[in-house]
């Protein structure tokens, strides 16, 4: 199945709106290899597990709720939706999300650090763009020296007595084209010219355009439609590392 084609403006041309066209895969290439930013999901990319269905299991309600992230990734029901459900059966404690921390820390996918410092490396900014909770992603960015301040998540609210009192609705994580938002946000503060997309959801390939350029990742968990309409589709960070060193 062929992507479809991006409709998104480029600009006008005698007074005409002209469709920006779809770039080739070599030229998402070159834009990866002189890309200013690159931004990354978080669960089932940089990291192997998805950290919502790990908190589940952990407070006891692990299979009703990985089914419903199952139907999230897949594109079928709105993210935020989809967090309001999840969140409404799990209802973690501030102590069971610290716990979760420090009892099952998330486990780096292979060949992220790698990626990552070598980024660093050729002054690239990377962020970590996620549907998941700023707390449990702060955590994997300390790991990849990564600024928290490169942290794009959302942030779960607890009361006095540190029971589940919801998420905060307002971060732009917390809704499908979130992470869109977030991209065109950071284009008008930094002016970055190459912002690469790299994730292995729905919601991670719907953020290009803005991105200049997705990269679908199917190393911990395959989304069939992401698979389908990616141009350029990996399944290891191996592959992203080599095209780095072969300019």
């Amino acid at each position: 199945m062929s992507p479809a084609p991006d409709t998104s403006l480029r600009g006008t041309q005698g007074g005409k709106k002209v469709p920006k066209r779809m770039a080739s895969l070599l030229e998402m290439k070159e834009i990866f290899r002189n890309a200013d930013a690159v931004c990354f999901d978080v669960d089932s990319t940089v990291i192997r597990e998805e950290g919502i269905d790990e908190l589940a299991k952990f407070c006891g309600v692990g299979d009703a709720v990985a089914e419903m992230t199952r139907r999230a990734m897949g594109g079928t029901v709105t993210f935020k939706a989809a967090l309001t459900a999840r969140l409404g059966l799990i209802r973690p404690s501030y102590e069971q999300v610290q716990k979760l921390i420090s009892d099952h820390p998330p486990q780096l996918t292979p060949g992220i650090r790698e990626l990552v410092n070598r980024l660093h490396q050729r002054g690239v900014q990377v962020f970590l763009v996620s549907g998941g909770f700023q707390s449990i992603v702060e955590h994997v960015a300390l790991q990849l020296n990564i600024p928290t301040a490169n942290v794009f998540a959302n942030r779960l609210k607890f009361y006095f007595n540190g029971e589940y009192a919801g998420f905060d609705e307002t971060q732009p994580t917390a809704e499908s084209g979130g992470k869109g938002k977030v991209i065109t946000h950071l284009k008008e503060q930094f002016h970055f010219k190459n912002v690469v997309m790299i994730g292995d959801g729905a919601t991670d390939m719907e953020a290009c355009p803005p991105a200049d350029c997705f990269i679908g990742f199917g190393g911990n968990v395959i989304r069939k439609q992401v698979k389908e309409k990616a141009k350029w589709y990996i399944t290891h960070f191996d592959e992203l590392l080599k095209e780095l060193e072969e300019r």
